[in-house]
């Protein structure tokens, strides 16, 4: 039976098409951490819900690109609303995330409601969205979703050092003469394609944490924002390929939240036993360093004592 499962063709297909996704989440969670922005990536989630069906009623079909249009669409429209929430007014980003988060949801909800009510609606599978069904994804859909994965993760090589400095030092970069509103606006677009091709395969509710998790595990391993980009697009490759296969041993298991549960154990991996920062490495050090102290307070007072007896 395992054999059958790994050289099934479909599973290939959605093994890897989760496992670039993972990647690209990785890389552009671990900027979007650093940036803290991390949050934005569950409002765009979310808001993705309201495009979706929009989409759906507006050609009365499920055609995975027309709905991840929609998706685009809604999620871009919610970050730069928080954006422009956030630079215009007294909020917080924090209250901005909250706030647009709750109306777009809100909003997709009450359209998925009207999308069951119609004739076509319940044989829309929208409500996949809502948790992910890696399952139901074809040859054609995770050709769409590895294609932009694999062109995420090329822009966002290209625009690394650009995205470094703006990250650390925005007024440094202004001064570099570079086109800061600009990346931003890019930032925020790589981001979004990257909720939005991962919603079918994770869902809107899941997919933050597929941004954000494999950026906190990777952050326990370096300083160093390149070896995190790539330790954490590496944990997100694990998280996607594992879930994957998990969900493929018994019939009913979901794909996303398994992916997200193995990047959870991950993360849990890397604050126990993280070589600098991990948990228990700290304790174990801690342990070795008061036997160190102690065995040095006994050979000082050995050397006083034989001085006492001279």
């Amino acid at each position: 039976m395992l054999r059958m499962i790994i050289y099934d063709a479909n599973t290939q297909w959605v093994m890897l098409g989760t496992m670039l996704l993972g990647i690209a989440s990785g890389v552009l969670g671990s900027i979007a951490l650093l940036r803290k922005q991390s949050l934005i990536g569950d409002a765009v989630a979310h808001a993705a819900l309201p495009g979706i069906c929009i989409a759906f009623l507006f050609i009365g079909e499920k055609s995975l690109i027309a709905l991840l249009i929609g998706a685009t669409i809604t999620g871009l429209l919610a970050a730069y609303c928080i954006q422009f929430i956030t630079s215009t007014s007294i909020l917080k980003e924090d209250a901005a995330i909250g706030l647009v988060l709750s109306v777009f949801f809100g909003f997709g909800i009450v359209l998925l409601t009207k999308v069951a009510q119609s004739p076509s609606g319940n044989k829309s599978g929208l409500n996949d969205f809502i948790f992910g069904q890696a399952a139901s994804l074809v040859g054609n859909d995770v050709k769409l979703m590895a294609g932009t994965a694999i062109v995420l993760i090329i822009v966002t090589a290209l625009i690394f050092k650009e995205l470094k400095v703006l990250t650390f030092d925005p007024e440094f970069a202004k001064g570099l003469g570079l086109p800061t509103s600009f990346l931003n606006f890019l930032f925020l677009t790589l981001l979004v394609a990257a909720v939005v091709i991962g919603i079918q395969a994770v869902g809107v509710i899941l997919m933050a944490a597929l941004l954000i998790t494999p950026s906190i595990a990777a952050r326990y391993w370096t300083e160093s924002l390149g070896k995190m980009v790539v330790i954490s697009g590496v944990f997100g490759a694990i998280a996607g390929m594992t879930g994957t296969f998990i969900s493929t041993l018994r019939e009913g298991l979901a794909t996303g939240p398994l992916i997200v549960v193995a990047a959870t154990f991950l993360f849990l991996l890397s604050m126990l036993f993280a070589p600098q920062r991990g948990i228990v490495t700290k304790w174990l050090k801690r342990i070795k360093f008061h036997k160190e102290i102690r065995k040095d307070l006994l050979i000082h007072k050995e050397k006083r004592g034989g001085f006492n007896e001279l």
